[in-house]
This record gives structure tokens, sequence and C-alpha cells, in this order.
């Protein structure tokens, strides 16, 4: 379960695993509307910041650094647990799901949190459309897209199950990129909930 979190926006930042899992037809059936999501013009449904680990703030704006990522985020203190003996890898800082993926698989937008990510936008993630090296514009910042995988885990099929696993890391979920997307921070700014995704010219 998710703990109590400070909310700048209002909303009940408590979100609780309630065990809603949706089957593998009624995933495979959502698959057209997340192929619809606009590949080069979107926007931002849902900012999350996580204070500590299991905590959530749900924001109307963030701020987007160099070096920190989503500034109150533990991006850096969880990467350095990880691989206490190498420096956080910024192509993981920042990590953007897909909403429609989102909403298929979690539900209400008060689940989305449980995912983990930072991000959630109505845009075509897959990997056609974002090759890694990719930047997005977000609000006044500037994002790159990372060749890291970002992957279902353990506690991704814990909190939205078996099957929500299976189908994020299936051939297509993996070429759609359902689980999300690994980004880096190249120019920093101010990012708001309702501000347009756009793919930057090369």
């Amino acid at each position: 379960m998710l703990r109590q979190a400070p909310c700048p926006v209002g909303h009940a930042g408590r979100v609780e695993h309630l065990n809603q899992y949706v089957t593998a037809t009624v995933l495979e059936e959502g698959m057209d509307d997340v192929r619809r999501s606009p590949a080069d013009r979107g926007r931002v449904e849902l900012i999350v910041r996580r204070p500590a680990v299991d905590e959530r703030e749900l924001l109307a704006e963030a701020q987007l650094d160099l070096a920190e990522g989503l500034i109150g985020d533990t991006w850096r203190v969880r990467a350095v647990a990880r691989t206490p003996d190498q420096p956080p890898d910024p192509s993981v800082q920042l990590t953007l799901m897909n909403a429609r993926a989102a909403a298929l698989v979690a539900g209400t937008p008060e689940r989305w949190p449980l995912a983990g990510d930072q991000l959630y936008v109505d845009f075509d993630l897959s990997q056609a459309n974002l090759p890694p090296g990719t930047r997005l514009g977000l609000g006044s910042a500037v994002i790159e897209i990372s060749s890291h995988p970002h992957t279902g885990c353990q506690k991704f099929a814990q909190r939205f199950g078996a099957d929500a696993l299976r189908f994020v890391n299936s051939p297509a979920g993996r070429q759609l990129r359902l689980r999300g997307v690994n980004t880096r921070v190249v120019v920093p700014g101010t990012v708001r909930v309702g501000d347009t995704v756009s793919k930057m010219p090369v």
C-alpha cells in the first residue's frame, strides 16, 4: 500500500493497490485505442513526484533539472541504492508512460501513479515514433529519449496483475513501449498538467 503524501493540487495523495486486475482480453481490445495516440503533438495528463519509497505527490506543475530530473523526486537516491559503486545514469532520470496505456492497465487516473512513472502523456511513445535520441518539448523543458528499455517488473504484476505484465512486456507491448520510456532532461524548465508534448525538429 502506498502511504499518504501531500498533494499540491488538492487531490487525495493516497494511492491504494485494490487488486483491480484487467483481463488479457480487455487489454488486447484496448490496444487499438493506444495506437491512436497522437504522434506529433500530445498532452501532459498527469505529473507524479516520488518523495520517498511508496509515496506519490500529484503535481500541477514540476521543475525539470539537468542533474536532478524532476525536482523533489527520489530518482538519484534510488539509482545510487541500486548501483552504489556507480554514479546515477542520467538516461533513466525521468520516465514517461502513455496515458491511454495507463488507463487500460490501471483504470482511473487515481491508480496511474502505482506504475511509478513521473509523467503520463497522451502521446505515441512507440519505438517507431520515438527512436533513441529523439527530443520532446514539454512546457519550457526538453527531454531526450533513452536507449535504455523500461520494462515491467514484479511490482507491476502485483499492482496490475500478471496479464498486464505479460501485455506490456510482449513483443507488441515493447514496440509500443506500453510500460513507458526512459528519458533524460537536456533543457531544464517547467512542465504543467495540460502542456503540449511535441517532437522537436531534428
